[in-house]
């Protein structure tokens, strides 16, 4: 029996609550002997990054291990570089205590920490002076890899980040990046001069690989104003003897400039490195032979790689017999074994669509962290053979509990055409819910969902807050507008200089193709970001009269300001995007979507985070101020303790919650069970 329910008021047993807590952040599994270990937020402890592992040895037959928790309350193994972070930790395996060696960096103070299960973590790394109340510690690391030195001793290189006292010659605070080690003795915790520098300086430098000889040091770096996916180039250090794992003593950029996007370098073998380079237009595996030139391993019109926010991202792992394993696809992502000799390249059948990371055990097994168009991101591993793999088992999923398969959409990756014949991406995730419909000739309200960077990409796959608005009756769409990953340099490239501009013409497209085809109601479309996908959508408030509705989460409003107060790592972001700031500021204010409220004419609900240093409060508050001076209704829930993004529960709940209520004001439909948002004017 069909229920009918005008759209957007059919009941879900789908809440915020569930958002907030229901689910488990997932970072990427590392194998630690037999045994696979993960980070995973706690919602419910304000969100902090625990080290957890399964309590067992996973074997092929191991199917949903109890897990336990290694790094103990209130440590949070979550780094600061970048202010994006990305690995954090590494746990080197047993030497004979019983124990693996755990290293990791703890959110609070970005001091580094080691310590065995069951132990107090310690602090190795030495204090940084505070450099500001916003900026925090001055010395922050990131992405932990281990090295073995000649005679069988270990260190752990790093990442450096470090915040100079100091400005330079235009009033910019000095940031230097480098490749470090740590000594593991902890004497370096109260002396800093016991920290030995790896490589130069650079702006950024990420993906330390060590050769198998230990004579050779690759890595990667770029300068402002270049983005990792504008423009990086691989280095190549030849290691001095020091007795203590060395120095770089003679290095050369070996590939990569301001024009070509390398990562991912892999040694094959002491002499030849497998990597990424998008020199082809898209990302895919090159190889260099040191003292040869750079060539390139399989030309495909698929992307090898994306975009590298966050250190240690990978998309690129070497097995042990000189294979290496490839993340690759468009709009979706596949997985294969590619034989860098033959340039052959097998797909391995998994059933995902979006493939975060993926791991080999000495064994044979193969761990996979990515979701599937049927299920939610899960952490799974199956026997990896030949060519193929065994059967697939899952060990932690993000959702412990998955609503009824009636209540979730299917995903539609499409394509749409504009008036000039441009391509542009999206996916569409239609009303769903078993056992109810809406009225006959009623369309649904659809929101457009905007994904931030703006250089990142929808992924094709379930998400419990998509989930929370289809099945309510309300249709999503997430779209892949130019300057979106996935889809080659070329769509990546029409974003530059045009931020604020093609992406608005691609959301509207997308919009108008679902009302002519008679998906989406034109009179109830609403659209939603945050970060960058925040920009987009005031702009598109401001700038077009296709949506009724939206809601900016740590939305950037006004290009000035942002190019004025962010953090390093964007800081000449814009510069791509816009212009070059202060020479094109007159193109800045002409795009801000906070100097065009005079023409916006409907609601806006802006969510922001109290400690946001990437896109400060200011940015919400100043549009919040303009909305307020015009008479427009609107609401700003600001949550205390946040930072770019919302990780403690009951802001979760707050922020959903308040989202699901202001669309339902706005579209005309009843929320029961949701606390109604007042609006001001």
């Amino acid at each position: 029996m069909v229920t009918t329910l005008p759209y957007g008021s059919w009941p879900s047993s789908i809440s915020a609550e569930q958002l907030a807590v229901g689910g488990n952040r997932l970072g990427g599994p590392q194998w630690v002997g037999d045994e696979l270990w993960w980070t995973e937020a706690v919602a419910a402890e304000g969100g902090r990054q625990s080290i957890v592992r399964t309590a067992a040895a996973v074997t092929q037959s191991t199917e949903r291990p109890e897990t336990i928790t290694v790094l103990p309350a209130p440590f949070n193994a979550r780094s600061r570089v970048h202010e994006y972070g990305g690995a954090s930790w590494t746990a080197v395996e047993d030497d004979g205590t019983g124990l693996p060696l755990i290293v990791f960096v703890n959110f609070a103070d970005q001091r580094i920490y080691r310590f065995r299960e069951g132990e107090d973590p310690v602090p190795i790394s030495p204090v940084g002076p505070e450099v500001s109340a916003a900026g925090g510690p001055s010395l922050r690391w990131a992405q932990p890899t281990p090295v073995s030195l000649p005679g069988g001793s270990l260190e752990i290189w790093w990442v450096c980040e470090h915040h100079l006292d100091e400005k330079d010659s235009a009033g910019v605070p000095r940031i230097e990046r480098y490749i470090a080690s740590v000594p593991l003795d902890g004497s370096a915790a109260e002396d800093i001069g016991a920290v030995r520098r790896i490589t130069p300086s650079s702006r950024f430098v990420a993906d330390p690989q060590v050769s198998p000889d230990g004579r050779h040091l690759a890595w990667i770096s770029w300068e402002h104003p270049q983005m990792p996916w504008d423009g990086t180039e691989l280095h190549i250090g030849e290691l001095a003897d020091t007795g203590a794992g060395g120095v770089v003593m003679d290095e050369t950029v070996v590939d990569g400039n301001t024009e070509i996007s390398v990562l991912n370098p892999r040694w094959r073998s002491a002499t030849e490195l497998l990597y990424v380079s998008d020199a082809s237009g898209w990302w895919n595996p090159w190889r260099l032979r040191i003292g040869a030139a750079p060539e390139q391993v399989l030309s495909d019109e698929q992307e090898y790689g994306g975009p590298y926010w966050q250190l240690g991202s990978s998309w690129l792992e070497l097995l042990e017999d000189g294979r290496a394993l490839t993340i690759h696809g468009r709009a979706t992502d596949k997985l294969g074994v590619l034989e860098p000799d033959s340039a052959e390249l097998r797909e391995l059948d998994l059933p995902h669509t979006a493939i975060a990371s993926v791991t080999v055990s000495a064994t044979g097994l193969l761990a996979v962290y990515g979701g599937r168009a049927d299920e939610f991101a899960a952490i799974s591993v199956a026997p990896l053979r030949e060519s193929s793999l065994g059967p697939l088992r899952t060990i932690r999923s993000s959702r412990q509990d998955a609503p009824d398969p009636g209540l979730l959409p299917t995903p539609e990756p499409i394509t749409v055409t504009d008036a000039s014949g441009e391509e542009v991406h999206a996916v569409l995730y239609r009303p769903q819910q078993a056992g109810y419909a809406g009225p006959a000739g009623e369309l649904p309200p659809f929101i457009a969902q905007v994904h931030g960077g703006p250089t990142a990409k929808a992924p094709v796959g379930l998400a419990l807050a998509t989930a929370y608005y289809t099945s309510r009756g309300i249709g999503v769409v997430d779209i892949n507008y130019g300057g979106s990953t996935g889809f080659g340099r070329a769509y990546r490239d029409r974003l530059k200089g045009a931020w604020g501009v093609v992406d608005v013409q691609d959301a509207v497209t997308v919009m108008e193709h679902l009302v002519e085809a008679g998906i989406a109601d034109g009179g109830r479309l609403g659209i939603e970001g945050g970060s960058a996908g925040g920009w987009t959508t005031l702009a598109c408030l401001t700038r077009t009269d296709t949506f009724s509705a939206g809601v900016s989460s740590f939305g950037v409003a006004d290009a000035v300001a942002l190019a004025q107060d962010t953090h390093d790592f964007e800081s000449r972001y814009l510069d791509q995007l816009i212009g070059r700031y202060p020479e094109d500021e007159h193109i800045y204010r002409e795009r801000a979507p906070l100097n065009h409220v005079a023409s916006l004419s409907c609601p806006v609900l802006l969510l922001q985070g109290d400690e946001d240093p990437i896109v400060p409060p200011n940015q919400a508050e100043m549009f919040r101020d303009a909305l307020a001076a015009k008479g427009i209704p609107h609401a700003y829930l600001l949550f205390e303790g946040e930072q770019h993004g919302f990780r403690k529960a009951e802001n979760i709940i707050a922020s959903n919650e308040a989202a699901l209520s202001f669309y339902g004001q706005i579209f005309g439909f009843e929320t029961p069970g949701i606390p109604r948002l007042e609006l001001s004017r």
